[in-house]
């Protein structure tokens, strides 16, 4: 697959020869040992929880395990430079999010419309067989479809903002696809750019079995689409 093209410009002036230099020095002498840790690179969308009616934010997660029962991630709005950090997510298994209390509860969303309608996808590198991939791809969501995430966005895009202005956005994803605006149209725009067909998705991940759904998550789409209290 070739390199995607970058659909966001760069804030403000080109970066410096002098910073460019100084990255490169960064680059060769220090660790970054938690980035290095980073072993996924996811694609979906979200919604703004209190307000989800405004549109779809696309979001690409680079996802590291903090351990077997915690997933973070850091949010890109694109898969190439120059890309703005606009968020993050953190991702916990059924057994962790059962500790947590009923009002905490409410924060976090399901994956399971995500996996089971092809919208979340792990883009495939260039170079490598699709079936090849897609085996790789089905494991992960296999894990995936299980966990709860929360996410915030820092940097609303959407909007035009040239920086991330004012405070951080509670975010959730969708449950079905009427909730989002044009679901298909903006699917398959993605899809476009990555070399993806969602609906060949969901039809090879209809073997992964939906799992209960705590009745606390997804709290944006319980009440009706107005957010929770």
């Amino acid at each position: 697959m070739d390199a995607l093209p970058v659909t966001n410009k760069a804030v403000g002036e080109p970066e410096s020869f002098q910073n460019k230099v100084l990255e490169t020095g960064a680059a060769v002498s220090q660790d970054f040992a938690p980035v290095k840790r980073i072993c996924a690179h996811l694609n979906a969308f979200h919604a703004y929880a209190h307000e989800p009616k405004r549109g779809a934010v696309e979001a690409n997660h680079y996802c590291a395990h903090l351990n077997d029962d915690v997933r973070q991630c850091i949010l890109y709005d694109s898969p190439n430079q120059p890309a703005r950090i606009i968020g993050i997510e953190y991702m916990i298994t059924p057994k962790l999010y059962d500790t947590l209390d009923a009002e905490e509860q409410k924060l976090w969303h399901s994956h399971v419309f995500e996996v089971k309608s092809g919208m979340l996808i792990m883009p495939r590198p260039s170079g490598i067989p699709e079936a090849a991939w897609e085996i790789a791809e089905n494991k992960e969501m296999e894990q995936v479809v299980h966990l709860y995430g929360k996410v915030y966005h820092l940097w609303q895009t959407d909007r035009g903002d040239k920086l991330p202005l004012g405070p951080p956005q509670l975010m959730t994803s969708y449950t079905t696809a009427d909730q989002m605006p044009d679901f298909e149209k903006v699917v398959e725009d993605r899809d476009k750019r990555f070399g993806s067909d969602f609906r060949r998705k969901k039809q090879v991940r209809e073997y992964i079995e939906e799992p209960r759904v705590h009745e606390n998550a997804d709290a944006t789409w319980a009440k009706g689409g107005h957010g929770h209290d």
